[in-house]
């Protein structure tokens, strides 16, 4: 029932069906660019460090986005940002098949990981313009859930589609999805994304609003805090887990692509089901709860002797991750205003995407010393530190605010 609620949004919301075609549809692509881009690397180099490389260049220019282009995201149109994002992720995947180098092949995740960070902030900021107040956390919901669909389906036949042709086909298909989402963006109303630019006090003092919003608001700064650590965790499970798939349990493309899979539906089902719990409990409590499933799935799937064993397990983690994310951006959307949203979405990006990039160079290194079971392992112990964290912030959040009403 509350599945086919979210889905009428599709219908009350036109400009909100939109986004979400376009979301779903450059998630297949990407998800699908994304085995065949680590497939590729892996299989020319066969290296860790390669693989780590390949993930830090496609999330370390969001960092510079978040630090020293923020403020452009709530100046200029929303809707033009994310159109220029995708048409340049369409051209990088066009020239993505006759790449013959893995540094080429770095280069242009790089810069199609560039335009990601301008595309995902001015989605998230201008998602609450779309729906009405009581309608947003199932909007995330949903957005999210047809994300994390793409989680499920696309890796299994992306790794399918690399092992009986080549990563080029994935390639096109993924050029294909991002022109599809441009002339879906174009199709909905400019003002429907942005009630009105912010107006700049001077760019200075526009990206400082942005961290001082940030670091002053706790709902902004528990997502600043927890998701950092958790992301570094995240990092390390990603570039292990091509290793610990074809390595490991022995399973090759194909079972890469199942533990992607596993991971997608566990994706779904978290994110279908959050926008129903954050009703029930706190927003802050299902967080902390969402990141307890990640530490008990990642360091269980590390222990386990086969691909087939790990997969219930990554499900659990993947449950877990998209609760989350779900989490994360209701906590943002209601804790900044539209004028300033876009800042805080880049900021709190920025600095979980700095820590990850960081997180998958020195990943890289530990899987080579010392495997990927005990790199899992240690990811385990590391989110459950994070759940721990955001438990804490919770209970102080919700006592400030307990607080502040009684004072009332």
């Amino acid at each position: 029932m509350k599945g086919l609620q979210q889905l009428g949004l599709l219908r009350s919301a036109p400009g909100f069906g939109r986004l979400f075609l376009a979301t779903l549809g450059s998630s297949l692509g990407t998800l699908l660019a994304t085995v065949a881009l680590v497939v590729d690397i892996k299989d020319r180099t066969d290296s860790g460090t390669w693989v780590g490389a390949l993930m830090f260049v496609e999330f370390l220019p969001a960092v510079a986005v978040g630090l020293f282009f923020g403020p452009y995201l709530d100046r200029l149109p929303r809707r033009g940002v994310m159109i220029v994002s995708d048409l340049v992720r369409f051209g990088v995947f066009c020239v993505l098949p006759f790449a013959d180098s893995p540094q080429t092949i770095v280069a242009l995740a790089g810069i199609a990981g560039f335009t990601t960070g301008f595309f995902r902030p001015a989605v998230y900021a201008g998602l609450p313009n779309l729906v009405p107040e009581r309608d947003l956390a199932r909007a995330n919901s949903l957005l999210q859930t047809g994300e994390n669909v793409s989680w499920t389906v696309a890796p299994i036949i992306g790794g399918a589609l690399v092992a009986a042709s080549s990563p080029d086909t994935a390639y096109w298909v993924n050029a294909a999805s991002f022109l599809a989402s441009a002339v879906l963006i174009f199709g909905i109303a400019r003002e429907k994304l942005q009630s009105t630019p912010a107006v700049s006090r001077g760019y200075l003092r526009d990206l400082g609003d942005g961290f001082r919003h940030v670091v002053r608001t706790r709902p902004l700064l528990t997502v600043l805090v927890v998701w950092t650590i958790a992301l570094v965790g995240v990092a390390a499970s990603n570039t292990a887990q091509v290793f610990l798939a074809k390595d490991t349990f022995s399973a090759g493309d194909f079972g890469y692509g199942l533990v992607f899979g596993a991971i997608g539906l566990g994706l779904a089902i978290g994110s279908i089901s959050a926008g129903t719990w954050v009703e029930r409990r706190s927003v802050s409590s299902v967080y902390a709860w969402s990141l307890l499933l990640q530490a008990i799935g990642l360091g269980a799937a590390g222990a386990m002797p086969n691909v087939w064993a790990a997969l219930p397990c990554f499900v659990l983690t993947g449950i877990g991750n998209g609760t989350a994310v779900v989490c994360n951006s209701l906590l943002v959307q209601r804790g900044a205003s539209d004028e300033i949203r876009g800042r805080a979405f880049t900021v709190i990006m920025s600095v979980n995407y700095a820590f990850y990039g960081a997180s998958v160079l020195v990943a890289g290194t530990l899987v080579n010393s010392f495997g990927a079971r005990w790199v899992y392992v240690g990811v385990g112990a590391l989110l459950l530190g994070a759940a721990l964290l955001a438990y804490v912030l919770a209970r102080e959040d919700v006592t400030a605010r307990t607080a502040e009403a009684e004072a009332a």
